[in-house]
């Protein structure tokens, strides 16, 4: 997983509240193994006029320039609201995006998002409709987002927020699950030196 701190790129907004994970990705392309491959089905209902995604809506923002190249979503309440499955972030990380701008995220896909790279950053309605109106308008002069300043730059317009420090410390990392279980090597080591040896009829695969 790619870390970031600072990032500049084109915004497309989708202002909504409730999208659920289903609508950021369908249950039907929930069977690939791995992360990789999912950003072509990102929003896949609202993208394509065919099942088979051959024929891409050309009224939604992501098919249009400059938002397909966007990086940065903005979105309403409760985003990534539904079922818990990581699938969703693993296609809002294929696509590309690296945070969602929002004024809430639903429980679970909070958990899951910065684990995949994706800041979540939450703003009032008030900022979210002006970050909204801005990208609308000024298109591939895009917006900033600094993690560690806690700032979001929409011209000469900064808007603050305030990052979980858990989830800030996954994204300006790169640290998955792994990465951090990864951190508590040497304590993992040593209670597994201590606990078998004083469990003998224990044996320790291999």
């Amino acid at each position: 997983m790619k870390a970031w701190k600072k990032h500049t790129g084109i915004a497309a907004s989708i202002v909504k509240d409730d999208i659920d994970t289903d609508q950021i990705l369908p249950k039907q392309f929930m069977k690939l193994i791995g992360k990789e491959g999912f950003g072509n089905h990102l929003f896949f209902d609202w993208r394509y006029l065919d099942e088979e995604g051959k024929v891409p809506n050309p009224e939604f923002i992501l098919n249009r320039s400059p938002y397909d190249k966007a990086s940065i979503l903005i979105s309403g309440a409760n985003f990534g609201c539904g079922s818990s499955r990581e699938h969703a972030p693993w296609a809002i990380a294929g696509f590309g995006l690296k945070a969602v701008i929002a004024t809430s995220f639903a429980d679970i896909f909070s958990i899951n998002a910065p684990k995949n790279g994706i800041a979540l950053i939450r703003l009032n309605e008030k900022e979210i409709f002006e970050l909204s109106e801005f990208a609308t308008k000024q298109g591939k002069i895009g917006i900033s987002i600094d993690l560690e300043e806690g700032k979001v730059y929409a011209g000469e317009k900064e808007y603050s927020f305030i990052l979980a420090e858990n989830a800030k410390q996954r994204v300006v990392n790169g640290w998955d699950d792994i990465d951090i279980t990864l951190q508590k090597k040497e304590e993992i080591d040593s209670f597994k030196k201590e606990y078998f040896s004083s469990h003998s009829y224990y044996q320790l695969a291999t």
